[in-house]
């Protein structure tokens, strides 16, 4: 099922959380508000709204304080995008040349660090305390994650628990937040609360695998940046990590990694991609994943039946199949 037919009983309200960010670019100083219209001009999925709009819709939904979350958590997702790819140095990020690679890292922290704030002033907008400090708590588990993926890039003795830490970290966290945010402004049962979250822990890690297993699979015009491009960048996922775990005493992520910056090839990062595709290393991943989805799917087992309850079964459906 396409996102398009998941998201028909928010979709106006979705389209009520793009009109609003986009409205962030409007302010007095030109300039800032170019770049601003610039990062926030090209949405994407919109998920993690999406969650927060369907998490409250489960329970008692209220646009005067769903609205303003779900502008909060997508813009605290933008601004992550954004350090991120002043961090990797990255060129592209959706095909798009990024805000770095325009006007430098420096430019790219502060305009990240505008968004957060930005983020920040939409949560206060829900008036919750508890959501608010989610929100905070959440930042910092994220930036935590970022702390860890940057002192840990081309260390080759990572083990998966620090994977699945560091993903959680970086991608699940953001998803609770949209979850648990929805359900508690929905009004929910405290049971439920903790059910959502459980739900959001499971899919945004199955949800980073599967952007991990593509980074080997997809094609640079698919996804807008090079192939391997984690690997570049000193990042060991899943499917890499399966490659030094199978060739432990001579494979070409470890030759890649230990090189001096000099010396590190990308002859080593295609053939690192050569062996993920001729083995059976992206099943395994696909298996890993899929252990993930089924826990996010029968956590909702306890939700009481409801079209939003289906349209969350749909989104993990969304994102276990996504470039398969």
């Amino acid at each position: 099922m396409e996102l398009k037919q998941i998201y028909s009983p928010i979709q106006q309200d979705l389209n009520k959380v793009k009109e609003t960010i986009k409205s962030i670019s409007r302010i007095d100083y030109e300039w800032l508000s170019k770049q601003v219209s610039y990062i926030v001009g090209e949405t994407g999925k919109g998920m993690r709204p999406a969650l927060t709009l369907f998490s409250g819709k489960l329970f008692t939904y209220d646009l005067t304080t769903l609205l303003p979350m779900a502008v909060s958590v997508e813009l605290m997702h933008t601004a992550t995008l954004v350090h991120d790819d002043a961090i990797d140095k990255a060129d592209t990020r959706r095909g798009k040349t990024t805000i770095n690679s325009m006007w430098g890292n420096e430019i790219a922290i502060l305009m990240g660090d505008f968004l957060f704030a930005k983020a920040g002033e939409y949560v206060a907008d829900t008036q919750n305390p508890r959501v608010i400090k989610l929100f905070s708590q959440t930042l910092g588990i994220i930036s935590s994650g970022e702390i860890g993926q940057f002192r840990g890039s081309f260390n080759i003795k990572q083990t998966r628990d620090d994977y699945f830490r560091r993903i959680y970290r970086k991608t699940g966290s953001l998803f609770s937040l949209a979850t648990q945010s929805g359900a508690v402004l929905g009004k929910a049962p405290e049971s439920a609360v903790a059910t959502m979250k459980d739900y959001a822990d499971n899919l945004g890690i199955a949800f980073q695998i599967m952007d991990d297993i593509l980074d080997f699979t997809s094609t640079e015009e698919a996804m807008g940046k090079p192939v391997g491009s984690d690997l570049i960048q000193g990042t060991l996922t899943l499917p890499a990590m399966m490659v030094v775990e199978r060739n432990p005493k001579d494979n070409p992520v470890t030759r890649y990694f230990e090189n001096k910056v000099e010396e590190r090839d990308n002859k080593y990062v295609a053939e690192t991609i050569d062996i993920v595709r001729r083995s059976g290393i992206i099943d395994e991943c696909y298996k890993v994943a899929g252990e993930y989805y089924n826990k996010a799917c029968k956590s909702l087992e306890t939700i009481p039946d409801s079209k939003s309850r289906k349209a969350l079964y749909d989104l993990a459906d969304f994102v276990i199949k996504q470039g398969r």
